[in-house]
């Protein structure tokens, strides 16, 4: 695998998220059950779902960067999360995939699972803005 991004941000390891493999050269994130992410009893919380989706897209917009050469700086645009089954108490994975990755804007789908990668618990559709950074 080429660069994979280096930290995750705070929030991702506040909830114990780390890479924990590659899927077609996008970072899957891991993300174990403990009860920072519980929501009713035994089922993940649907905001670290969220959070986990959020990660895995912004790692997987990195990653194409960084294989364009380029270093910028993204600003998340708008998100959409569909809960297709609730995420039981044992490690959850998700991975992005750019679908469109332009001068100015990158979408995103990110999917999240648990024990089979064609069975999501929940897919999340986003975009983003791409920024160039300036020189100091």
């Amino acid at each position: 695998m080429t660069e994979l991004p280096l930290a995750l941000p705070p929030y991702a390891l506040a909830l114990d998220m780390a890479i924990v493999d590659e899927l077609d050269g996008a970072p899957v994130i891991g993300m174990p059950f403990t009860d920072r992410v519980q929501g009713r009893p035994n089922f993940l919380h649907g905001g670290a779902i969220s959070g986990l989706l959020e990660i895995a897209a912004i790692a997987a917009i990195h990653q194409a960067l960084r294989a364009k050469g380029s270093d910028a700086a993204i600003k998340q645009v708008n998100v959409t999360v569909d809960f297709m089954r609730g995420g039981m108490s044992q490690m959850t994975f998700a991975v992005g995939e750019v679908t469109r990755l332009g001068r100015t804007m990158a979408n995103v789908e990110a999917r999240a699972w648990q024990e089979d990668r064609n069975k999501p618990i929940a897919m999340g559709y986003m975009h983003y803005l791409i920024k160039a950074k300036r020189p100091v």
